[in-house]
């Protein structure tokens, strides 16, 4: 496996080669310093399986090359480590297509979790609160009325199990799809339906999630599933 590195503080990149490099040795780590060293090492070599992108570079903003990567390189998974965990700018690395958002105040463990999430073709984001326009909506289901009410006494914003949202097969494999970035002309056309059924699907998922964009059922769904991690895991407090 293949790591392209991109940050322009040495020590930074330094310390994230050597724990990317603890995953084992298939992993091959390169590290590029500014956006134009980027550009450069990708154009050379396009045969990087993941990207770790720094929010502030010295010779660009994070959010512009983002763009560019996701445009040129629209396979290559691309997760964003920063100092920032504003909740606005994981939402705008996520909505631009982001695979993940890493706060660099993060544990070690917390970094590896969140690249193998990535390269299992999940999304990985911080728990974070998203305010008063993101409440999962509560339903006729009392086990999901229980679980809104405990998301709303603790820190960190949840939503419904996945297998309490009630989705249908279809609605489960427009999901899947949806995670993975893929706009509705892609999903139509792997799953053989018409685009304004996939619309119908989305907006379905998008209803039993309680959220009413994309990007929310993204963040939701990578929530609830650390969530559920943390509940299973022997280490959980």
């Amino acid at each position: 496996m293949k790591v392209l590195l991109i940050d322009d503080h040495p020590l930074i990149l330094s310390a994230l080669k050597t724990v990317i490099e603890s995953l084992g040795e298939h992993v091959r780590v390169s590290a590029a310093d500014s956006c134009r060293m980027a550009r450069e090492t990708l154009r050379q070599d396009m045969s990087y399986d993941l990207v770790l992108l720094d929010l502030q570079l010295g010779d660009a903003d994070g959010f512009d090359l983002l763009g560019e990567l996701r445009t040129k390189y629209p396979a290559l998974p691309v997760v964003m480590v920063s100092a920032s965990d504003r909740t606005s700018d994981v939402i705008r690395a996520i909505d631009m297509g982001a695979m993940g958002f890493v706060p660099k105040r993060a544990s070690n463990e917390t970094l590896l979790d969140a690249l193998q999430q990535v390269l299992s073709g999940g999304v990985y984001v911080p728990p974070m609160s998203m305010g008063a326009d993101f409440q999962p909506t509560l339903t006729h289901s009392s086990a999901l009325r229980q679980v809104h009410h405990a998301a709303q006494n603790s820190d960190f914003q949840s939503v419904p199990n996945l297998r309490d949202l009630g989705l249908t097969t279809r609605q489960t494999d427009v999901l899947h799809l949806l995670l993975k970035g893929q706009p509705n002309k892609l999903i139509a056309r792997e799953l053989g339906l018409s685009v304004e059924t996939i619309k119908d699907h989305v907006a379905a998922v998008l209803r039993a999630l309680g959220v009413s964009s994309r990007t929310q059922a993204v963040i939701a769904v990578s929530q609830m599933l650390q969530r559920q991690a943390a509940a299973v895991s022997p280490n959980a407090r």
